[in-house]
């Protein structure tokens, strides 16, 4: 079981969803940097259900950081955050032992580990496990900050409304910080109450929806990433496929490609302001897998919450006969809002590990 992701800097997730503890390891974070256990109770808040129409399961996420931090800075050894499950109902979970739910993880996690893996709540390929990765981006985030990067998403698509996109906007002099601070991001504030609605509308019929989300990354400076294996596309590919529900990626313009010319869609460069810049951003800031000093953005597709009340067809594995399953439990009909935090969690990690393998630890 893979359980660390990063090269430079390095995390280390553990835990299940019903077990007494999930948490992570962040390693490789260098020394003095200030640590705002704040900014990490801020957004986790962000991933929290909001109790409209999402999911009854209500954790404080009153985390706590045992190693690598003292006097309120970084001090280079690795920083251990051990979060609580406070709120589990293990017994929803008993009549599923033997009927694996569709779209979930159940069936191949029974292949894989031979019955051995722990199936409450989807025990480790749950989202729960989300929660400490968003607070490793609550270390993170502010770091970047300090340096002129900012990270921020919306709601871009849902039950067939169409936010804003990115793509023709000057991220640089948009009002990300309103993104950063509403609870239901979108540019357009009509389209974000239809959205809302086409969730609640999905939740009273028992079934759930999914959506994407736009993400963007602002200062990033030019060298960020490698060619080939590394490049800044593929680590954060990596990353944010790691996020359970994540289905499809694109970076800027993505598939839109296709449909178009090179003479129309390369970015061209230009001289402004004493620096080179492209006169469009088709290609998200990345170009040969290396940051080029352009706003990074990119397009995250997630698929509707699995578990939903609706009948649906599934297997008795003991008897090896055909049943009609109805979830019980506590479940979202749309993540989309909550995932976002994580998302910028994970690309935040990215960001800093290439950050930190291209100008070193000072």
């Amino acid at each position: 079981m893979s359980n660390v992701l990063g090269k430079r800097l390095t995390i280390t997730l553990f835990g299940e969803s019903h077990g007494e503890y999930i948490g992570a390891v962040l390693d490789g974070l260098p020394a003095g940097f200030a640590i705002d256990e704040q900014e990490i109770a801020k957004q986790l808040s962000r991933r929290r259900p909001s109790g409209k129409g999402e999911t009854k399961r209500v954790e404080k996420d009153e985390f706590k950081i045992i190693s690598g931090v003292y006097q309120g800075h970084s001090t280079g050894a690795p920083i251990t955050i051990l979060i609580p499950n406070s709120d589990t109902k293990s017994k929803d979970y008993e009549k599923l032992a033997n009927t694996p739910r569709p779209s979930h993880a159940d069936y191949a996690a029974l292949l894989k580990y031979n019955g051995f893996n722990d199936p409450r709540g989807g025990g480790r390929f749950s989202g729960r496990l989300t929660a400490p990765l968003v607070a490793v981006g609550g270390i993170i985030i502010p770091i970047l900050e300090s340096q002129g990067i900012y990270l921020f998403s919306h709601i871009k698509e849902l039950g067939g409304y169409h936010d804003t996109p990115f793509l023709g906007l000057d991220l640089e002099k948009l009002d990300y910080s309103s993104l950063q601070n509403s609870p239901f991001p979108t540019i357009d504030e009509e389209v974000g109450s239809s959205m809302k609605k086409a969730i609640e509308e999905v939740a009273a019929s028992g079934d759930s929806i999914g959506g994407t989300v736009e993400t963007a990354i602002i200062g990033v400076p030019a060298g960020l990433g490698d060619p080939n294996f590394d490049s800044f596309e593929s680590l954060l590919s990596h990353a944010i496929f790691s996020i359970p529900a994540i289905k499809g990626l694109e970076f800027g313009k993505g598939f839109g490609f296709k449909d178009g010319l090179g003479s129309t869609l390369n970015d061209q460069f230009a001289i402004g302001e004493r620096r080179v810049y492209t006169t469009t951003n088709n290609n998200g800031g990345i170009n040969g897998g290396i940051s080029n000093g352009m706003p990074i953005f990119f397009s995250s597709s997630v698929k509707p919450t699995p578990s939903i009340s609706k009948p649906q067809k599934s297997v008795d594995l003991e008897k090896l006969s055909p049943v009609e399953l109805s979830i019980p439990g506590r479940h979202d009909p749309a993540i989309v809002r909550r995932i976002i935090p994580v998302i910028e969690a994970m690309a935040a990690f990215v960001t800093m590990d290439l950050f930190i393998d291209s100008f070193g630890r000072d």
